[in-house]
């Protein structure tokens, strides 16, 4: 299902009335929030991928930071996960299994989770990702809809993990590049989490996933009522990313994220279809997109470059709605 045809699935379900879901699926947030106390609020997310590489270990570190990243964009921590797995039993051995559970549970560990069990169930080709339950603290909750006029967006990974996936099937990549772009998506988003906590800036934020850039970016800028200028030159790019789009590669959900954001979408210069492209390009396992007070924008992104978050970069602001453009793009 395309994502406006899943928007629109959703808009149609009954709202709940509890007052303690303090965030549900009405703005297409990262995850649901439900409060126990004034303490304390539980962070609940699922998320399942196919296989962007052949090898197991590898491809259960990205699913699995894949799936915990949604805790993070929430400014939660990660406590309990349950392993989520479609498996073709009868043409895979049971090694490839335990390679993708051992490679998934190496991140779980390294977020200071817990891998509390999971659920299997025969599949045609191979699924896997997490059910991850989080905490946080009811005042301290990040949401995509909250960004303010005047903030710095703030990007912390780079984008084209989806059109280097694709292309790598065809033996297109350089092996340095898609070793470096293995590398990133399992990097977890623990690290640029914990800064953004610490300076506590962020009035927004959100992960880059399947919808793209774009996609998560309007999502943003739709349910905080803004419009979100993002500066394409200052956004960090995979290696090779633009290369590939421009060799005629794509992937399946290119079409489906030009849906989405088309019709709210202003480019302010031109740019290539490549570039286009690139800007849709679905994630795996992205950065997190935040919106932070202007004030302390150079701040933060020196900050997260201090932890290690390399590609951390200011690529632009928030500003008033301006009608029909949610997304502007210069």
């Amino acid at each position: 299902m395309s994502p406006v045809g899943l928007a629109n699935l959703l808009d149609g379900l009954p709202k709940a009335a509890d007052p303690n879901l303090l965030v549900g699926f009405e703005t297409g947030d990262d995850a649901g929030v439900y409060k126990i106390d004034a303490h304390t609020a539980l962070v609940h997310t699922a998320d399942i991928i196919t296989p962007p590489v052949d090898d197991p270990v590898v491809f259960g570190r990205i699913a699995a930071a894949n799936s915990l990243s949604d805790v993070y964009a929430m400014g939660g921590r990660p406590l309990t996960c349950l392993n989520l797995m479609g498996f073709p039993s009868k043409e895979l051995g049971p090694e490839i299994l335990a390679g993708i559970v051992a490679g998934a549970l190496e991140k779980i560990t390294e977020a200071g989770a817990v891998l509390a069990g999971g659920h299997t169930m025969e599949d045609d080709e191979p699924k896997f990702g997490l059910s991850v339950t989080g905490i946080v603290h009811p005042d301290k909750l990040w949401r995509n809809a909250s960004a303010r006029v005047g903030d710095a967006l703030i990007l912390t990974k780079p984008i084209g993990s989806g059109v280097l996936f694709n292309a790598n099937l065809k033996g297109w990549v350089d092996a340095e590049v898609m070793s470096t772009c293995f590398e990133t998506v399992s990097t977890l988003n623990r690290n640029a989490a914990q800064v953004l906590a610490d300076i506590g800036a962020v009035h927004a934020a959100t992960d880059i996933t399947g919808f793209g850039l774009a996609g998560h970016a309007f999502e943003m800028a739709r349910g905080s009522d803004v419009s979100l200028h993002i500066d394409v030159d200052a956004l960090p790019k995979m290696p090779q990313a633009l290369a590939m789009y421009e060799r005629g590669m794509t992937t399946g959900v290119n079409i489906a994220n030009h849906e989405l954001v088309d019709a709210s979408t202003r480019f302010e210069r031109e740019f290539s279809p490549s570039m286009r492209e690139l800007l849709i390009d679905p994630q795996t396992s992205g950065g997190l997109l935040v919106a932070v007070k202007a004030e302390r924008a150079v701040e933060t992104v020196s900050a997260l470059h201090d932890a290690g978050v390399e590609h951390a970069n200011l690529v632009g602001r928030v500003a008033a709605f301006d009608a029909p453009h949610h997304l502007v793009f210069r």
